[in-house]
Formats: C-alpha cells, sequence, structure tokens
C-alpha cells in the first residue's frame, strides 16, 4: 500500500462524509487543515501520524490518521483508521 493517501479519499474511506464528492468538496474549501496547515487541495497527501481539522457541520473534529485504506469498508472497518481527538 502507499505511504500516502489522497485527503478527500481518506475522509471518504473514515465516513467523515457520505459521498466521496462531498468529501472533495469539503477538502477544497480550504477549510481542512493537516497538520495545523490549511489546505484546499482534494489531493493533498495523508499520511499515517497527520493531524486533520476538519469542520462538520455546528463543530470541529480532529482526527489522528492511524491507518490508510484501499477501499471503503463498514463503518466499524472505517473507525479503525482514525482516533478523535477533540471535538463531537
Amino acid at each position: 500500500m502507499n505511504p500516502h493517501q489522497r485527503l478527500d479519499k481518506y475522509l471518504w474511506c473514515a465516513r467523515i462524509a457520505a459521498q466521496r464528492t462531498a468529501c472533495a468538496e469539503l477538502a477544497a474549501s480550504g477549510m481542512v487543515r493537516i497538520n495545523r496547515m490549511p489546505t484546499d487541495k482534494p489531493h493533498a497527501r495523508v499520511r499515517v501520524g497527520d493531524v486533520l481539522t476538519v469542520p462538520l457541520h455546528a463543530r470541529v473534529v480532529v482526527i489522528r490518521v492511524l491507518a490508510l485504506a484501499e477501499r471503503r469498508g463498514p463503518p466499524a472497518a472505517s473507525r479503525a483508521l482514525y482516533e478523535q481527538l477533540e471535538g463531537g
């Protein structure tokens, strides 16, 4: 497996949003941060150990990437891809 993954694909595999296009739009909005650095690129690289700050609805979720995925799996497997640090 690659040591990195596209931001939009990672968000989709981790089930942060229901659709891949929604994940790409979220990444393109410029409101997602990777290791405190803002990005507006859906193709930005995400690696194990990165901390993502993601605005979701009326809250901000901060997660640490624990693993990458080749494809989107069931919710239990998706939850194992990250550790929630802050937010709700």
